[in-house]
């Protein structure tokens, strides 16, 4: 039976798993023409095991849905074994799809088993569907009266010359507006193999740092304005008008100050 998956151009796992599932199909048809054989009545034992698959499909029902479910993965196939998917806003490679559950590996070298069903009802964002090619975004901030013809000429020299660029994709560089400290540029490129994202990124970021130094293009930093007022508290003044000097200012000796706590009492 394995032998007729690699024509379908299966997983291994999945191969496995289909295989054993003929099996056990054969295996049970078999149990209940061998009952039939031996003089069973198959009328009860059906009745038997339609109570039984009732009450094991509540109990079951996760698992069964989970089932049906990797089912589904292994015959539409919407993600395979090798493919950069994002689920929840977490990259992950897929490792094996089974017919419970699949397992993708995080970039912190973590393996993760995802239930299948999670996979059916949740969107998944499969980046290596059709191909390895991958596209990145940088923005990039610099300061305010740079010559922006010249940051942007230096943002396509560093595309144009770094081997993990895909040549057949003509990198873009946008003015994306005013920032509040920054001219705010973006940066988009492809990349042959999404295997190179991470090093393309910093490969990028640093040969766009040393362009803008040598060509003294200014990277900013935020930036705050902080006015301070001056308040003239003499008598007299606008803040301050005559006989209405700040009480709370106002020095009063500690002996005088006992008096009138005195008086009061």
């Amino acid at each position: 039976m394995e032998d007729v998956f690699p024509r379908r151009n299966l997983e291994r796992g999945a191969q496995i798993s289909m295989a054993r599932l003929v099996h056990y199909g054969f295996v049970l048809v078999g149990f209940l023409f061998a009952l039939g054989a031996l003089g069973f009545d198959l009328k009860n034992v059906t009745i038997i095991g339609g109570a039984l698959g009732v009450g094991i499909g509540f109990g079951l029902q996760q698992v069964v849905n989970n089932f049906v479910c990797g089912i589904i993965l292994l015959f539409e196939r919407p993600i395979s074994v090798g493919d950069y998917i994002e689920l929840d806003g977490q990259w992950s490679e897929v490792k094996k799809i089974g017919l419970r559950a699949t397992i993708v590996q995080n970039f912190d070298r973590a393996d993760l088993v995802i239930p299948n069903s999670n996979l059916i009802t949740n969107q998944v964002i499969n980046w290596t569907r059709s191909d390895r090619l991958a596209r990145i975004k940088l923005p990039i901030g610099v300061a305010y009266g740079s010559d922006v013809p010249l940051v942007m000429k230096i943002l396509q020299e560093c595309a144009a010359e770094n081997e993990s660029v895909a040549k057949s994709y003509e990198p873009r560089v946008i003015f994306m507006g005013f920032g509040d400290s920054s001219l705010d540029f973006e940066l988009r490129v492809h990349l042959q193999d999404i295997d190179n994202w991470y090093v393309t990124r910093t490969e990028l970021y640093q040969e766009i740092e040393r362009k803008f130094r040598e060509s003294g293009v200014e990277i900013p930093f935020p930036q705050r304005d902080l006015h301070i007022r001056s308040v003239d508290e003499s008598p007299g003044s606008i803040l301050t008008p005559p006989g209405d000097q700040r009480p709370d200012l106002v020095a009063v000796p500690r002996k005088e100050k006992d008096e009138e706590d005195e008086k009061d009492q």
